[in-house]
């Protein structure tokens, strides 16, 4: 039962589409009819600015946080994990939003800044550095999941970190499937037709 319980919540929490509601509430548009149609923090950005779009980010990563916790207070580390990917697939598949939803990345990360905060911090920096060098988000996203599947993934000698195996494991998932709804992007990317974040869009050099 706990477990059931932990998959539900995590999956409503990871539901909840902030992207649309601050659309609505400040925008009065629906962000799925505009930009990419995703309800991520990065089309918000882009259709509504920095002011609407940055708080959606935050919220979606407490969604993760939220989450994780939830799954720790019912049985503890595992489900606390178990929560949590099912809050960042209810991000991708939000059952309060005709299951269309967003890639998961800020909800994803929100996870593992619970379950893995040191790990994360570096994975966060290298995110950070992506986005401050070349100014795409899909580019930071895709680099900063397969770091983090890298780092998580890595034995502890090599690392000296010790992370549990479940965790472990977690990532891989969480990680992969960001980076697979991130495959219109690798696209775009490879092409030079991706729209920067920051700065000013100048294609990628093909």
């Amino acid at each position: 039962m706990n477990i059931v319980l932990s998959i539900i919540l995590g999956y409503l929490v990871g539901s909840i589409p902030f992207a649309l509601i601050f659309g609505k509430i400040f925008g009065g548009i629906d962000v799925r009819e505009h930009g990419s149609g995703n309800l991520g923090g990065t089309n918000v950005i882009r259709i509504l600015g920095a002011r609407i779009g940055i708080p959606v980010i935050f919220c979606d990563i407490g969604k993760g946080i939220l989450a994780a916790f939830i799954g720790t207070l019912i049985g503890g580390e595992l489900l606390g994990l178990v929560a949590g990917i099912f809050a960042v697939f209810g991000h991708f598949y939000p059952i309060f939003a005709g299951f269309k939803g967003g890639k998961g990345v800020a909800t994803g990360a929100g996870v593992f800044i619970y379950l893995a905060p040191f790990q994360m911090l570096i994975v966060v920096s290298i995110f950070l550095l992506v986005l401050i060098i070349f100014g795409y988000v899909s580019l930071a996203s895709i680099i900063g999941s397969a770091a983090g599947i890298i780092l998580f993934i890595l034995p502890e000698f090599l690392t000296g970190m010790n992370i549990n195996l479940g965790v472990r494991l977690g990532a891989l998932l969480i990680g992969g499937f960001i980076i697979y709804k991130h495959r219109s992007n690798i696209r775009k990317l490879a092409i030079g037709e991706e729209k920067r974040t920051l700065y000013k869009n100048r294609g990628m050099k093909k």
